[in-house]
């Protein structure tokens, strides 16, 4: 891995904080963020030291480069932030599919901008999208609409700002989630090749492989064991 820290945006719960984990285990320093900057901190001392807190909210993307003016250089950026958005059309509001469409559009786009001064030619970069936006779900309009439209960002992200390296991870319902944990997953697994779903320890595995793998570029890749072939 090039020198510099790893940065984990909406690295304080789920996939971002066990891939903030797996850097730490293996001596990077590491800065996760979430929106609460009490909590980001809490969550980072948690996770072990070394391990540093930051807030902002991506909704609000022109707050994003004053909040990360004070680190870098980043060696590898993971773009994690989610918004559990259930937001059908015929009950359709217009201030949530903003927030969560600035959230993870301009805001993701607005954090690599404000990076740009300590990305390196050798830096990569993973965003995070869904397969919601293959197989949308009642309500998940929003959703899906923007996890499509991570899966181009990363090619005009690739193209623009080459030689760093932007790769999207699409995962599909992770089993072990805290999200998931609980609720009632057999027709999912039932119509999974795998016959099992997705694990986080996977979903960061994926990850990985996508940022320290040197020609993995402008790829989307899914974790999900198969499920969208049935």
């Amino acid at each position: 891995m090039s020198d510099g820290l790893v940065l984990i945006v909406g690295g304080t719960g789920g996939l971002g904080r066990e891939v903030a984990a797996h850097y730490h285990a293996r001596g990077a320093p590491v800065v996760i963020t979430g929106r609460d900057a009490d909590r980001a901190d809490a969550i980072a001392a948690e996770i072990g030291e070394g391990v540093t807190g930051l807030g902002f909210d991506l909704a609000r993307p022109d707050t994003v480069a004053a909040a990360l003016s004070g680190i870098g250089p980043v060696s590898r950026l993971v773009l994690a932030a989610i918004a559990r958005d259930n937001n059908p059309v015929r009950d359709y509001s217009v201030a949530e599919a903003i927030e969560l469409t600035t959230m993870k559009l301009v805001g993701y786009t607005a954090t690599v901008h404000a990076l740009l001064d300590r990305l390196s030619d050798g830096s990569s970069v993973v965003l995070f999208g869904g397969r919601a936006k293959d197989r949308p779900y009642p309500g998940s309009t929003t959703v899906t609409t923007v996890n499509g439209g991570i899966s181009s960002l990363i090619r005009t992200l690739a193209i623009e700002l080459a030689p760093i390296r932007f790769n999207a991870i699409h995962p599909g319902i992770v089993g072990d989630s805290p999200f998931w944990i609980g609720k009632p997953l057999d027709a999912v697994v039932a119509r999974t090749p795998t016959g099992r779903l997705a694990t986080m320890a996977e979903v960061v595995d994926a990850t990985v492989f996508l940022l320290e793998n040197r020609a993995m570029n402008g790829a989307n890749l899914y974790v999900d064991g198969g499920w969208m072939l049935m």
